[in-house]
C-alpha cells in the first residue's frame, strides 16, 4: 500500500509515470526563480545560473526551476526550489508579494511561445530573488556560476549555453530590475 497522499509535501504523490501522464494531458505550475546578489542599494550585481544535464543529455546553463506542490504556497515552492538547488545556508529574500515579474508558458511544441519545454505544458510565474548566503550546486547541479550583468549582455554570453527560451527570462529579468 502507498503510504503517499494529496497533501504530501515533501514530494510528488505521484509516481513518476504518472507525473509523466499528467504532464502529457495537464498544464503544471511552475516557478522559475532567478538567484541574484545585490550591492548595499539593492542593485543587482550579479545573476546565479546552473550547469547541469538537459533532458536531451546536453549540458546546459540552467535557472532554478520547479513544480510547485499540492497544498504548497508559491512562497514555500520558491524557498523549497533554492533550498534544492542552491543549499540550506543560500538565505535567500523571498518575495513579500507572490506576484511574479512575468509569466513563462513553455510548451512541448516549439515555436508556439518563446518558452519551449518538450516534456509538458508548464505555466511558470517567474521571480527575482536576492541571495545573501553561501550557496553551491546541490542535487543534479554540477555548477553554479554567478555573473555580472556585462558578462550576461556581453555578444558571447553564457546565456547562449541555455535552452528552451530561458535566456529571454533571463533577459527579462534584468530589464524588470533596471540592469539592462
Amino acid at each position: 500500500m502507498n503510504s503517499r497522499t494529496a497533501v504530501d509535501s515533501e514530494g510528488s504523490w505521484f509516481e513518476p509515470e504518472q507525473v509523466t501522464e499528467l504532464r502529457r494531458r495537464l498544464p503544471i505550475p511552475y516557478v522559475d526563480i532567478i538567484p541574484v546578489r545585490t550591492d548595499v542599494d539593492g542593485s543587482v550585481e550579479e545573476v546565479g545560473l546552473l550547469l547541469r544535464a538537459s533532458g536531451s543529455g546536453q549540458i546546459v546553463r540552467a535557472i532554478v526551476s520547479g513544480r510547485v506542490l499540492v497544498h504548497e504556497t508559491i512562497r514555500e515552492a520558491i524557498a523549497r526550489h533554492i533550498d534544492k538547488d542552491l543549499g540550506p545556508m543560500a538565505m535567500p529574500r523571498i518575495p513579500v508579494s507572490p506576484v511574479p515579474f512575468t509569466v513563462a508558458e513553455y510548451f512541448p511544441t516549439p515555436g508556439v511561445s518563446p518558452f519551449h519545454d518538450p516534456r509538458q505544458h508548464a505555466i511558470s510565474l517567474a521571480y527575482v530573488v536576492p541571495i545573501d548566503g553561501e550557496t553551491a550546486p546541490q542535487e543534479d547541479a554540477l555548477e553554479l556560476a554567478w555573473y555580472g550583468i556585462d558578462e550576461l549582455l556581453a555578444e558571447s554570453s553564457p546565456l547562449e549555453e541555455m535552452d528552451g527560451g530561458r535566456d529571454l527570462l533571463i533577459r527579462r529579468a534584468l530589464a524588470h530590475v533596471g540592469a539592462a
